[in-house]
């Protein structure tokens, strides 16, 4: 038998996983913990996850505004509001003891697919794909080899070429929480014309129309 750990450990998705994992009479499958930090992830031999928990570091909340500084719509006057890309607040699901990661994922997102890279994943499985790949990624894993799904393959040899510093990233992420420049400044330790620069630079660097565009390039790609 192969035990294998589902990390979705709520909602239909997960649900809808496990029931599909147990078809197969080889499997042993098990839910992850809802809170991989205070709960024992168990052991395992494969551990089933989806890229997008795989998250980057997280953006640093922006410190309150200075009396008379710019305010976000909808904060108190005179205090500005922080700004934490949800994101940065889930937690990626811990690794059980003896497993191999294998990762479901979302074709086009490179970023993603970077993040599950440098988790240590060896299987990849597209979200799309047939139930047949799962299990094969899964029996892959399971006896320490690599799993790619083809339809995947293209999207990480491109999860090297992220054009973005991880500091125009960091700018991004927090453009895309709401928070303006003299924000982005403050919660980075920045000059304001220092952080215009990284914006009009991640622009420059994703092809991009405008800051919005950048924005919704950069979440597209799984890169914030």
């Amino acid at each position: 038998m192969i035990r294998v750990q589902v990390a979705h450990a709520e909602g239909l998705f997960g649900s809808a996983l496990v029931a599909l994992l147990r078809e197969e009479v080889d499997f042993e499958v098990t839910r992850g913990p809802a809170d991989p930090v205070t709960e024992d992830p168990g052991w395992a031999e494969v551990l089933v996850a989806d890229a997008d928990e795989l998250l980057p570091p997280p953006v640093p909340s922006v410190p309150p505004a200075l009396p008379g500084a710019e305010v976000l719509p909808g904060a108190g006057r005179g205090k500005g509001r922080s700004v934490e890309p949800e994101a940065a607040r889930r937690a990626a699901p811990a690794l059980p003891k003896g497993a191999g990661l294998l990762v479901l994922a979302t074709a086009h997102r490179p970023g993603a697919l970077r993040r599950a890279f440098d988790a240590g994943a060896l299987g990849y499985v597209n979200k799309a794909g047939s139930p047949e790949r799962l299990a094969e990624g899964v029996r892959a894993v399971a006896g320490g080899a690599r799993y790619v799904d083809v339809s995947l393959a293209i999207d990480l040899l491109r999860a090297t070429e992220i054009p973005l510093t991880p500091r125009e990233l960091s700018v991004l992420a927090l453009a895309g929480a709401g928070a303006g420049v003299r924000e982005i400044a403050l919660a980075l330790h920045l000059s304001r014309g220092t952080v215009r620069n990284y914006l009009a630079a991640a622009i420059r660097k994703t092809g991009a129309r405008n800051r919005v565009d950048a924005i919704r390039i950069a979440h597209g790609a799984g890169w914030v």
